[in-house]
Formats: structure tokens, sequence, C-alpha cells
């Protein structure tokens, strides 16, 4: 529709990212030609829940399951040879298990999504301790010189901010929940760092 030149001068879309099960293993290859950059969800939490990817109008739940899964070293070593990268959507605790895999495949491009998902509230009240654990992994996962960091998304429903419902928060009270995060990231490896638009998701739980 972009191109048509029916709407304008601004053309959209340029590329999609695509998604393959690397825990398929070496039977990912079939897939390769369909997809333009595999994308990894592998949020998961202890208690046994796991994180929730809206499509659509529906839920679907990730597999309680992350890097460290069966199939997916061999899977991931179809990435490399191809340029293809990995967005790398985890838990803050899950953030060791991504410092594994950039080690492993050191000419893999990692992008790691949303801060890689600091858990808050509903599911870890003690804000402090989960700032202070993800704050460690962090500083070892950017000794990893081929993981880039995507910024945004950090309050995302899935990540348990929601205890400002009914009411959204203002900009300052965003931005004090959030800073620590921003700043501590931007002054570690401020060259591999990207601000994303995480709309409309962020919707569900800020203005």
């Amino acid at each position: 529709m972009s191109a048509s030149g029916q709407y304008g001068p601004v053309r959209i879309a340029a590329g999609i990212v695509g998604t393959a099960d690397l825990r398929l293993g070496d039977a990912v290859a079939a897939v390769r030609r369909r997809i333009l950059s595999p994308a990894g969800t592998i949020p998961r939490h202890p208690s046994g829940g796991t994180g929730m990817q809206r499509r659509g109008s529906e839920h679907r739940t990730n597999p309680p399951r992350g890097c460290s899964c069966a199939g997916l070293p061999a899977g991931f070593a179809h990435l490399a040879p191809r340029q293809l990268t990995f967005e790398a959507w985890c838990y803050h605790h899950q953030i060791p298990e991504v410092t594994d895999l950039a080690r492993a495949f050191p000419d893999t491009t990692i992008i790691l999504d949303h801060f890689a998902g600091p858990l808050h509230w509903t599911l870890m009240p003690q804000g402090d301790e989960v700032y202070a654990q993800w704050r460690a992994h962090m500083a070892e996962l950017a000794t990893c010189p081929n993981v880039v960091a995507k910024l945004g998304g950090i309050n995302m429903e899935v990540n348990a901010w929601l205890a400002y419902k009914p009411r959204p928060p203002t900009s300052q009270e965003t931005r004090g929940r959030h800073r620590h995060y921003y700043e501590y990231t931007l002054n570690t490896r401020v060259e591999r760092c990207m601000f994303e638009s995480n709309f409309p998701v962020d919707k569900e739980s800020c203005s």
C-alpha cells in the first residue's frame, strides 16, 4: 500500500523481522529462505510462569524454557554464516543465558530487547533487588562485543508494570521509575545502544 504512492511520499515497512524456531536445530535450515531475520523470544520465570506476547486479539504463552533448551545451539549456528541476527527478549534473571550464547557464538549479532525485561511489583516486589541483579548481569553481558541493546518497552504488561492501573503514570513518574535503567545501559556501552518505539504495546500500562 505504501509503495503504491496513493498515501503520499512516506515509505514504510522496509524490513520485516521473521521468526524461526531455532530449537529445531539443523532442521531450521529448511526455513532460512523464508525469513529475513530470526527473532528469539525466550522469557520465562522460575515460578513456572512465562512471558505473554500479544498476537492480534489473543495471547500466546512462550515455552517455559530459554536459551539453554536442547537443539538451540545447533540452530543458532546457522545464523552467522547467513548474516542473520538473533533478538533476545528475556527476563532479567535469564541474562546469563544470553551471555553464554554470545560467548559461544561471537560472530552472531545478538540484539537484547526491552532492557531484558526487569520484573517488578506484581511478580517481584523488591524493586531495588531486581535492579541490583539486573545491573550485575548486564555488566557481564556488556563484555560481549557482539551484543547490542534496544532501549524501550520496559513498562510492558509482561514486566509486571501494572501497579499504575487504573490511572496511567505521568511523564515524571515514568522517568522516575525507569531513568536508572536507561542511564546505566547508556553509560556502559552507549555506542552499542539504540532507542526503540514499543508503541502501541506500552499503551497498556502508560499513556
